[in-house]
């Protein structure tokens, strides 16, 4: 992906990202060229070397009919969620880590319909909360009107009771 100063970009486990600058930092021996992001959550900084810009998972911001697909899919109902909390916490770290907004918002539906049936670990919450964050922030800067963060969430509920006629007790089916 070819970066610009002043573009806003979305990198992996971080939401999106403004590209500061471009500039030559000493590595070592070598001189190394790579742009300066400034996470827009919480105003920390990012080096990426400039060739390493490809393969570090960064994308553009989801356009504005991108998001309109993403906010109507947070209602829809899920796939039934794995009751195996190994597997289940790799995919979610996964789908996390690969920087799709789409599969994030799969992670929020899920660990949220998790959340109503059984009290979720540090790490599910961990989770539960970055999913909502990627999600969130990314819908602020895609949408020309963003909805408020209530509606989302309102959104995310009627995929869990939607859900919750086709996957019930899900806690319940892993202790039998």
């Amino acid at each position: 992906m070819q970066l610009t100063v002043g573009q806003k970009v979305a990198y992996p486990s971080q939401g999106p990202c403004l590209v500061e600058s471009l500039q030559e930092r000493v590595c070592g021996e070598n001189c190394v060229r790579g742009f300066i992001l400034r996470v827009l959550g919480d105003n920390s900084t990012i080096f990426i070397p400039e060739e390493r810009t490809s393969q570090v998972g960064l994308r553009p911001l989801i356009s504005n009919s991108q998001c309109k697909k993403l906010i109507g899919g947070l209602a829809e109902d899920f796939e039934p969620i794995s009751c195996d909390w190994k597997s289940r916490s790799r995919e979610f770290m996964e789908k996390l880590q690969s920087g799709d907004v789409f599969l994030a918002a799969d992670v929020l539906k899920k660990l949220t319909f998790l959340s109503h049936e059984k009290k979720l670990s540090f790490r599910e919450q961990t989770l539960l909360e970055k999913a909502k964050f990627l999600i969130i922030s990314e819908i602020r800067l895609a949408s020309c009107k963003p909805p408020r963060e209530m509606d989302i969430i309102n959104m995310v509920e009627t995929a869990c009771t939607k859900h919750t006629f086709i996957q019930p007790r899900v806690m319940q089916a892993a202790a039998s």
